[in-house]
């Protein structure tokens, strides 16, 4: 049967990247209908209950600064605020946030609820109905079709799941929830390659037999800074996380019980992700190494579990009892939950269209560890840019597509899709080329103006961006423009002053305060003169990147027609050939970046491009400029 209403979208999944999608449809407009197979788990952090660190902070401020939730989310459950890498430069700046993990799912599921133009249905989607090409729908396990004009897929880790414990293996999505297998067989069904991933997760302790006084403390900054920009205040009480160490007897533990370890007795087949690696996976990888770190995170406020990060394993679970209590502060310790290691099916991501939409079939998207990528934030990004690009085809728009040069979300997503992943993928910021410019701390004024043109700021919101952005553009240009003189030399700018190592913003400020950045809200005069002394000081190393970004939009400038006949290029290998026509690359710079082609291969592409535009314009006069 057909349910009696139609939807403009439809989201399969409502984790971290379901969320953003629905939200991001809907507030543009869109009808949509979300399903999820519980609805108590609605954006549930399946594993530690942290959001941000080390380029993923990034990923969070851009999410933000498009009009995405999960900033204003982790600010509501935040219970530790950090500020990581303070004492480098502010590219790799990072804040990272310890939250409540049920109170993010209960926060999320209720700005879900509350969104207008979203239904929140609980069901199995079991099937993708596809007419000529296109979308038009889903069918559940129950044999009840919802009709859809786009369909976005956000299926975690739940497409065949399979978790390992020792030598038992136990069908599941994630612990406790059922597999989808049904969906696996339709998409392959409708000629998409799949492949097989693999991720895992630590033992939950009960801190009542931790021993904390063996452990070394951890805390926030006192204030916490928010995640996102229209966040005034953190309420939350803030509490630390604590540090131990295994040692060489637990090493000796897992050494021994390896031959009950599925991931060293080929019970699993997924990749599994190289920067998070098991703990048996680290003993082993690095054997010289005498101890590695844990980081103890409590779960939330109102509970006693403690996520054991750094010890995330598949090892039975006698072993990890042991394991765990031989380690500082944990000889007691009561597990609460085993670890465990999960393989899914993924799609791998270069049949996708920088919008994220499937090349295959219109109108289906793809985001999240469906495409191969590892990590709630990267999830989220690839949600809300899914749920954006959804929306303006739907309105007959065109696609926003990130630049590299624009946000670590267009890293993200040109990596995926022109170069794919046989891994489970994780932003670094060592993946951007121009990070100096990608900062978490100027993510509004890169992207703001984006997401207020497809529709997620209204105009008051807008207007008060605007606002703070003049605000550091006239200060930037009174220190330039104000000069004084220092002893016998010539006089000098405020602006070069502030560039000198030892001084600060309020240095400067003291002697010669500024009218322009009085504003009545504390957080942001905070970050007007943060943005003003960032700005000036690596002024010249941010004029030498955009230069680089100029050159780099040049090639992204120089487009190539989606059903361009690459076979009738002379002088292409048919390796290249053959990568060209996987990715069907948008243009010379993403050709470029696809492994194997060669910058001979441009070359000839770029010829045999300029003489298919000069045969479609007769214009014998065009050229591409080099």
């Amino acid at each position: 049967m057909f349910y009696d209403k139609e939807y403009d979208i439809i989201v399969v999944g409502a984790g971290h990247a379901g969320c953003e999608a629905a939200l991001a449809s809907a507030r543009m407009g869109c009808s949509v209908a979300i399903f999820t197979m519980n609805l108590d788990n609605i954006a549930l952090m399946s594993c530690n209950p942290a959001i941000g660190g080390l380029a993923k902070s990034h990923i969070v401020k851009e999410i933000d600064a498009l009009g995405g939730e999960m900033a204003r989310n982790t600010d509501r459950a935040g219970i530790q605020f950090k500020v990581l890498n303070k004492s480098k430069g502010p590219a790799v700046w990072a804040l990272r946030v310890q939250c409540d993990r049920q109170l993010y799912r209960l926060s999320m599921k209720a700005v879900l609820e509350s969104q207008n133009n979203i239904d929140i249905k609980q069901g199995m989607v079991e099937k993708v109905i596809v007419e000529d090409g296109k979308v038009k729908g889903i069918e559940t396990n129950l044999g009840i079709r919802f009709r859809s004009k786009a369909l976005i897929l956000t299926t975690g880790t739940f497409l065949r799941g399979l978790i390992h414990i020792g030598l038992t293996s136990i069908p599941a999505g994630r612990a406790g929830e059922f597999p989808s297998t049904g969906l696996s067989v339709c998409l392959e069904e409708l000629g998409f390659k799949l492949g097989r991933l693999k991720t895992g997760t630590p033992p939950r302790l009960d801190a009542k037999t931790i021993d904390f006084s063996k452990t070394i403390p951890q805390y926030g900054d006192d204030p916490p800074k928010p995640f996102s920009s229209s966040t005034e205040k953190i309420i939350n009480p803030q509490i630390p996380c604590y540090i131990t160490y295994t040692n060489p007897m637990t090493h000796r533990i897992i050494k021994e019980n390896l031959d009950r370890s599925p991931l060293y007795t080929g019970r699993i087949h997924g990749i599994g992700p190289r920067y998070c690696p098991s703990i048996e996976d680290k003993v082993v990888r690095f054997a010289d190494k005498e101890r590695h770190q844990i980081f103890l995170e409590p779960e939330g406020l109102e509970t006693k579990e403690y996520y054991a990060n750094g010890i995330s394993t598949s090892l039975p679970v006698d072993v990890q009892i042991a394991l765990i209590r031989s380690i500082p502060g944990l000889e007691e310790a009561e597990m609460m939950r085993p670890g465990y290691a999960i393989e899914y099916d993924f799609v791998p991501p270069t049949q996708l269209k920088p919008g994220l939409e499937t090349k295959l079939v219109d109108g289906l998207f793809h985001a999240g560890q469906l495409n191969g990528t590892s990590g709630y934030e990267e999830a989220a990004a690839q949600g809300l840019m899914a749920g954006i690009n959804a929306a303006l085809m739907i309105q007959g728009r065109e696609p926003l597509i990130l630049g590299r040069a624009e946000a670590y979300i267009g890293v993200m997503i040109d990596d995926l899709v022109t170069k794919g992943t046989k891994e489970p993928y994780r932003m670094f910021t060592s993946r951007a080329e121009y990070r100096l410019i990608l900062r978490q701390d100027n993510a509004d004024l890169r992207l703001r103006e984006k997401g207020y043109r497809v529709g997620l700021f209204s105009e008051e919101e807008y207007s008060k961006f605007i606002q703070k952005k003049r605000m550091i553009e006239e200060e930037i240009i009174r220190l330039k423009e104000t000069r004084i003189k220092e002893h016998e030399g010539p006089p000098v700018s405020l602006s070069q002053i502030l560039k000198r190592p030892e001084v600060c913003y309020e240095d400067i400020e003291r002697i010669y305060p500024s009218k322009r950045l009085q504003p009545s809200d504390a957080r942001l005069q905070t970050e007007l003169k943060e943005q003003v002394e960032i700005q000036i000081k690596y002024e010249g190393y941010i004029k030498r990147q955009m230069e680089g970004v100029e050159r780099f939009r040049r090639l992204e400038e120089k487009k190539i027609p989606y059903d361009f006949n690459y076979r009738g290029v002379k002088g292409l290998s048919k390796e290249v050939i053959e990568k060209l026509e996987e990715v069907k690359p948008i243009s010379i710079g993403q050709a470029g970046r696809i492994s194997g082609v060669t910058p001979a291969a441009l070359s000839i592409l770029l010829i045999a491009l300029e003489k298919s535009k000069r045969e479609e314009t007769g214009n014998e006069a065009f050229r591409f400029t080099p």
